[in-house]
């Protein structure tokens, strides 16, 4: 169960005197009270800015809004508060004004492949379905800070018609991952309506939901919306938990509420300089995700966005930090770490290199200790060449539900069916000199 903090009673009483652990425990209360001002911070926590200091976050403010719940409020230690976790991915930092020019506002191209509003369809079987840009808390770290804040493209129920008409009339899409903003701000009956038209759709098999209230407001996950969610299994859950201290007693017992339902979990962290860029931090993350049943999923490279480059890491430190975690503990507790690429490209795994050569007969490997050692390729292999004529395959390809699709990237290039042998970027210069030249 968790508990009411004497520095939790403190910041309640604070903004209505009298508040109990009733309103402590009321998600709607907390969003009704979140602090949106810097005078409305300082007050709450104690802690007072020289002026020239709040002058400049104030100008931070104007470009970037400041939103965060009472509960995420309660967990800065203000003793040591510019170096505190939780403190340095809610509060204003008059960093994000300097806005490098490798920066953009939508660094991943969620816009351009963006078919119809709401939609993003990057990969061959999957959506993401933008479904609210309301969030619990204004991450400073966002992706997707470019929307955070307005209210004027809050997605309607005609939106997400809109939306829902797209997932109906492409086939292929067999998993749809609810986002936003954060789809847990949306009210019960409203979100139990979408998953109710999503599991209408014969082609869909798989409901993803990514929300942080788990961590910021873990008092949202009450057992009215766990019940809704039963409802419509599979149904899968993103987390967002960047740093240990995050996860309190009101945290485990959400995590334990969706877990119990039946609902897979897992987390998905950033890479964040100089808050969770250690290895002894994330190794201490991904044990307490696993202990409450929540899977370390993706470890992201921080994003290109506007703003975040005083969070951004080396590459090479994520590297580190995966070098730190494989053969050191559990393989389910290692996330993969990747680099979502500019320009749309998706997730890039970018992971430690474990293999150090090979030839025709064996593979050089080596291990977490610095163990080097060989696998030995079998001597006869006859290798099963798809020509696509199913009908005398030597494998059996009774499938049932299976279907097929046509290969795309790495995989075209592998297949024995397809004559491709090379990808080529459209504006490749080389290629562009052959046809001005008439050679094909």
């Amino acid at each position: 169960m968790a508990i009411f903090t004497a520095n939790q009673q403190k910041i309640a009483n604070k903004i209505d005197s009298s508040s109990e652990l009733s309103n402590w425990r009321d998600w709607k209360w907390h969003l009704k009270h979140s602090i949106k001002t810097i005078d409305k911070f300082e007050e709450l926590t104690g802690i007072k800015f020289p002026e020239d200091e709040k002058k400049q976050l104030e100008e931070t403010q104007g470009k970037f809004p400041l939103s965060i719940t009472p509960y995420y409020l309660s967990l800065i230690k203000k003793e040591n508060f510019r170096k505190d976790p939780v403190y340095k991915q809610s509060f204003l930092d008059n960093k994000e004004l300097n806005v490098t020019q490798y920066e953009m506002g939508d660094p991943l191209s969620e816009d351009t492949d963006s078919p119809v509003p709401g939609i993003t369809h990057r990969y061959p079987d999957r959506v993401l379905f933008h479904v609210s840009n309301v969030c619990a808390m204004y991450c400073r770290h966002c992706t997707r800070k470019r929307k955070v804040g307005d209210t004027d493209f809050v997605p309607g129920k005609s939106q997400v018609e809109i939306g829902l008409d797209y997932i109906r009339q492409t086939p292929q899409v067999r998993d749809v991952l609810l986002s936003g903003g954060d789809p847990f701000l949306l009210s019960d009956d409203y979100l139990d309506w979408i998953l109710t038209e999503l599991r209408k759709i014969d082609h869909v098999e798989v409901i993803r939901i990514g929300t942080r209230t788990p961590v910021v407001l873990p008092y949202r996950i009450t057992d009215d919306l766990v019940n809704m969610l039963k409802k419509h299994h599979p149904v899968w859950i993103n987390t967002h938990f960047n740093h240990p201290r995050e996860i309190t007693s009101s945290s485990k017992e959400a995590l334990r509420k969706l877990a119990d339902a039946g609902i897979p979990l897992g987390n998905q962290s950033v890479l964040l300089a100089d808050l969770n860029d250690c290895p002894r931090i994330m190794k201490d993350l991904v044990h307490k995700l696993v202990a409450n049943r929540v899977r370390p999923y993706y470890l992201y490279q921080c994003d290109l966005s506007e703003g975040l480059s005083h969070f951004r890491t080396p590459v090479g430190k994520g590297i580190e930090i995966i070098e730190s975690l494989i053969g050191h503990t559990s393989g389910f507790a290692v996330p993969t770490y990747v680099i979502d690429a500019p320009g749309g490209g998706g997730k890039i795994p970018v992971m430690p290199n474990y293999i150090i050569s090979w030839s025709t007969n064996r593979v050089i490997l080596r291990n977490y200790e610095g163990v080097i050692t060989s696998y030995k390729e079998p001597d006869h292999y006859e290798a099963t060449t798809c020509d696509r004529n199913c009908d005398e395959c030597n494998l059996e390809l009774d499938l049932r539900e299976g279907y097929e699709e046509n290969a795309i990237g790495i995989e075209k290039l592998l297949s024995d069916y397809d004559q491709a042998i090379s990808l080529v970027p459209s504006d490749n210069e080389r290629f562009q000199r052959r046809d001005d030249n008439g050679q094909e």
